[in-house]
């Protein structure tokens, strides 16, 4: 008995190592599906965010009306905004 309670101990700790804890690019600002469409594009900043313009990424998969008056807000509390197209 004595020995799976170390072999839990040990395992846990383990598993506390391996797991990494990544913070997601615009959890809680819009939906899955358009972090998706963010993260396959290789866009996961708002740096990198303001390389496109608003109808490039209208464009991307999950990014409606909603998600687009989201994101602009976001985007401007950051004082960031997307690329200007002349």
């Amino acid at each position: 008995m004595i020995n799976l309670v170390i072999m839990a101990k040990c395992l846990s700790s383990i598993c506390a190592v391996n797991h990494v804890s990544k913070e997601d690019f615009l959890y809680g600002i819009l939906a899955m599906p358009a972090r998706r469409s963010l993260e396959k594009e290789k866009i996961d900043s708002l740096e990198k965010l303001c390389d496109y313009s608003e109808d490039e990424i209208r464009q991307f998969h999950g990014f409606g009306k909603n998600t687009m008056e989201k994101l602009k807000n976001h985007m401007k509390e950051h004082q960031v905004s997307f690329k200007n197209i002349h």
